[in-house]
């Protein structure tokens, strides 16, 4: 094999507030064709800058200094082939590059799409910018076949609509479909199936190791799934605040990795965590008792805006939940598990259906009636950043609730309560006068465990809260919810996609699909001898490190 890409001491220094970051610090790798090489660390290591330093995507502004050589056997039209130094070309030569010749996939398509053109505008105009002599009817063409290579619903009606109009998951799609368009000789991957369920995820990597067999491609791989990393790499390198600290072949760095960073990494994955004991259903009255739930959407049409039919975002749905017991809901995106959280803590009020907590129905209170029981159910949000306000200090977050449902007799008291909680989810007590801008994702995130905790609840939902997560953070924040769940005898429902965090984390597991519950059952029944066909087939796309 010949080497595609070779990087030498490159140094990325950048600026923050007038202080010297060295983000990437003489970090040194080669890829050859048709190899993969996979980068893995934490948030903060400097993967994602390390790739943007090779195609000198960094905006000037925050540049200090960029140094080193980044060596890319470029491909000419006829074929022929140019060793060049990506950090000594200029931008117009730079151009022709990007895109055709090396490719990105970046981490958040929302922020990479315009959403002022439809996404088959913007991969025609990806297309003809690298191939000028190609017709609109041809661009479109190959534009429709990229899109359907990454099984995009809809495609010709997908094809015309904006990326607002589409989920997380297909925004993902598109970014994929336009950055294979072109047929890249490099793809750049930054952490590119995050976004997506288990089996589009399947469906992808399968993709991207199908192209890269038929046309030889190379993948710099950016991510923090070790099942990922197993399944794809042929090489991994492991980042630390910005040094590469161990490069090796990928069975070889997986089974027996040197460095102890490597080592930390990889016995913080679920599967290594030590078991905890899985919860028994009780012979007592469950906590939460739903029968024949439905959460239906009106679908509306026409000049009076009539309904013609509904979206059946829940059907039928019957589900129990033990004091101290961890139920997981696992599922691909759109088939109801947030809409079915949602409404077991009357947020999303049902259609139809009963809903008990502690023999009470609340479906039918009135907001004043449901006032009372406020405290007793909480959530945790996906996403702490968009569910803390920017505004507020971290004590006037967790003190407004207890002041609204009359717990503490005075605004000290109710500080020292919110200290305490801040210290139960192990953080320091002084982060009471910091705001949400200043924490780290993982940080935030037990801010929200913490805010849902001030009250005493006895059922939480965690949706999707350990899916932006590093694997160290993701298993602090387990075994975090296994010590509230054990000292206050919490009920937890945990909505997930992350079939490791099931298996080590929940009691029993709910599968759901299309609005309906397919399968449930004890944790270690469902996940190790599933009966339904669609929980085999979400199984068998889970990325697992089995070498």
């Amino acid at each position: 094999m010949s080497t595609l890409l070779r990087v030498e001491n490159l140094r990325t220094y950048l600026s923050s507030a007038g202080k010297e970051i060295k983000a990437v610090n003489d970090v040194s790798f080669s890829i050859e064709k048709g190899e993969t090489f996979c980068l893995v660390g934490e948030s903060g290591s400097g993967k994602s800058i390390t790739a943007l330093s090779l195609i000198r995507l960094l905006p000037e502004s925050v540049l200090m200094h960029l140094s080193g050589k980044v060596g890319f056997d470029w491909r000419q039209d006829d074929d022929s082939h140019i060793n060049v130094d990506m950090l000594q070309l200029d931008e117009p030569t730079l151009r022709q590059i990007r895109g055709a010749r090396i490719a990105m996939i970046f981490q958040e398509p929302m922020t990479s799409l315009n959403p002022v053109f439809t996404i088959g505008d913007q991969i025609i105009e990806a297309l003809q910018l690298h191939h000028p002599d190609m017709s609109e009817a041809e661009a479109k063409q190959r534009a429709i076949k990229a899109l359907t290579q990454v099984q995009m619903p809809q495609v010709e009606q997908r094809f015309h609509n904006y990326p607002h109009q589409l989920s997380g998951g297909q925004r993902q799609r598109v970014m994929i479909a336009m950055a294979l368009a072109c047929e890249p000789d490099l793809l750049i991957a930054d952490e590119p199936t995050t976004a997506l369920d288990v089996t589009v995820q399947a469906e992808i990597l399968k993709l991207m190791k199908e192209l890269q067999e038929r046309i030889g491609m190379s993948i710099l791989f950016i991510t923090h799934d070790f099942g990922v990393v197993a399944q794809m790499a042929h090489h991994v390198g492991v980042m630390q605040q910005g040094k590469l600290v161990e490069v090796g072949e990928t069975q070889q760095l997986l089974k027996q990795p040197q460095h102890s960073y490597s080592q930390k990494l990889l016995a913080s994955l679920p599967e290594n965590l030590p078991k905890p004991k899985k919860q028994e259903a009780s012979t007592e009255e469950p906590l939460i008792k739903v029968k024949d739930l439905k959460v239906w959407f009106p679908i509306k049409k026409g000049l009076l805006q009539r309904t013609v039919d509904y979206v059946r975002a829940v059907d039928e749905v019957d589900l129990q939940i033990f004091k101290g017991q961890i139920v997981a809901l696992v599922g691909e995106s759109g088939c109801g598990k947030t809409t079915l959280g949602r409404s077991l803590l009357q947020l999303e009020k049902p259609t139809e259906g009963s809903i008990k907590m502690d023999g009470q129905e609340l479906t039918g209170l009135s907001t004043r009636e449901l006032r009372s029981w406020r405290p007793k159910m909480q959530i945790a949000f996906q996403d702490p950043q968009s569910s803390l306000n920017p505004r507020l200090l971290i004590a006037t977050t967790l003190t407004e609730p207890m002041k609204v449902h009359g717990i503490g007799s005075s605004h000290e008291e109710r500080i020292e309560l919110a200290a305490r909680v801040l210290e139960k989810v192990h953080l320091h007590r002084d982060y009471l006068w910091r705001y949400p801008h200043e924490f780290s994702g993982g940080q935030r995130q037990r801010i929200g465990l913490a805010r849902a905790l001030v009250l005493n609840p006895e059922f939480i939902v965690c949706d999707e809260i350990t899916s932006a997560l590093d694997v160290s953070v993701q298993a602090e924040i387990l075994q975090l919810l296994l010590e509230i769940r054990d000292e206050n005898e919490l009920a937890l429902l945990f909505i997930t996609h992350n079939i490791g965090v099931v298996e080590y984390l929940s009691d029993e597991t709910v599968v759901m699909y299309k609005g309906k519950v397919v399968e449930r059952g004890k944790t270690l029944d469902v996940c190790g001898n599933p009966q339904q066909a669609y929980t085999q087939k979400l199984l068998n796309a889970v990325p697992r490190m089995s070498l």
